[in-house]
């Protein structure tokens, strides 16, 4: 309703200049009835001019503002739809699109009878190109825009960009996220956003015990890293959040904020290298701090229980990594050295084969 007044009002405004402008107009022989009109309107300054126009505009203004309106409000609702860093950089490319038909307005207009429509063609044209271009280079302007501010930054200050890592459901339940806080190897800002702890909530009052249990960790881990670490956490809130799967919702997140989603989910890892997202995965910081075990070293390990192939029994290091130690089926229990023979790196981690070095010492 207010857009339609709105509407209406630059109508008649609209209407009451160009009728106080027409009002201006030297009379024609051609056309006698319009020479009679201003000729009784000249008297009185156009001010009838004026009014027609003004009422003409109304009318006018009133039978398209419906559609108008509708227009506007779904551009609107389309605009607010689109993540911040797509709105700055389409703003940027249009500023970049209509500095440039700036440059050529007085060339076009130079053009007799079509200058005028073809400066206001040109300047559409570059307008919503500069647009387009902008929106799809919002990733490169983004880096651009992050690496001025570090490299502008005072020495004394550090850099002001400061980054954002996002939580998912798994790798809070998993708990390992506040140890490695406190180590000091996560800097920025912890966003938990607010769908991540509705998914807890819900996971803690399940009825099923295991499900109950890990969701109430997950929030002790929350309060453990807002409490007692020195950790900047946001928690998100969306007042516009959309109905969907929280995986999806954590991508658009990061995309929005140019930050890195924290997980430990293996199909939520995949799914933001398809979509261009960064991603610390807990796993895969595990993996890699393991100590090194090269073939030929010697480790004593106690064999624990038997293995899947006849014979074989397995051990484990203190980081919980396997060791299959061929023929160790008889010495289930006991404490011995092994020789490591291979090293088998799986997507589920890393598995050493040995064997006994009573064994090698017997050949």
């Amino acid at each position: 309703m207010v857009m339609k007044r709105v509407i209406q009002i630059i109508g008649i405004l609209i209407g009451a200049m160009l009728g106080q402008q027409m009002s201006t107009w030297p009379m024609s022989s051609e056309a006698p009835w319009m020479g009679a009109m201003l000729g009784a309107t000249t008297g009185t300054g156009g001010s009838f001019s004026a009014v027609v126009g003004a009422f003409a505009g109304f009318l006018l203004a009133t039978s398209i503002a419906t559609p108008l309106s509708s227009s506007l409000q779904r551009g609107i609702d389309r605009l607010s739809g689109y993540p911040m860093s797509d709105l700055m950089s389409g703003l940027i490319g249009l500023t970049f699109g209509l500095a440039l038909s700036s440059f050529l307005y007085p060339y076009v207009t130079d053009i007799p009878y079509v200058g005028q429509v073809l400066a206001a063609g040109t300047a559409l044209t570059l307008g919503y190109a500069g647009l387009r271009i902008g929106m799809r280079k919002k990733d490169e302007i983004g880096d651009w825009v992050r690496t001025r501010k570090t490299v502008e930054a005072p020495k004394s200050d550090g850099p002001r960009y400061e980054e954002h890592k996002i939580l998912d459901t798994s790798v809070i339940i998993d708990g390992r996220i506040a140890d490695i806080c406190k180590t000091g190897f996560i800097e920025g800002t912890l966003v938990i956003p607010e769908f991540v702890l509705e998914e807890l909530q819900h996971i803690a009052d399940s009825s099923d015990l295991l499900k109950r249990n890990r969701g109430r960790r997950g929030l002790d881990i929350l309060n453990k890293i807002q409490k007692e670490l020195d950790v900047r956490v946001l928690i998100y809130e969306d007042a516009n959040e959309e109905p969907g799967e929280v995986d999806s919702k954590l991508v658009k997140l990061a995309k929005a904020m140019q930050g890195k989603v924290v997980t430990n989910d293996f199909n939520l890892n995949k799914v933001c290298e398809l979509q261009g997202v960064s991603v610390l995965n807990i796993n895969d910081l595990a993996n890699a701090v393991k100590p090194v075990v090269l073939p030929g070293e010697e480790i004593v390990v106690q064999v624990i229980k038997d293995g899947k192939e006849h014979g074989q029994g397995v051990a484990y290091l203190d980081d919980g990594t396997m060791i299959v130690v061929e023929g160790g089926r008889d010495y289930i229990g006991t404490t011995m050295e092994v020789l490591v023979t291979s090293v088998l790196q799986t997507s589920a981690g890393r598995m050493i084969f040995a064997k006994p070095k009573l064994l090698e010492k017997a050949l």
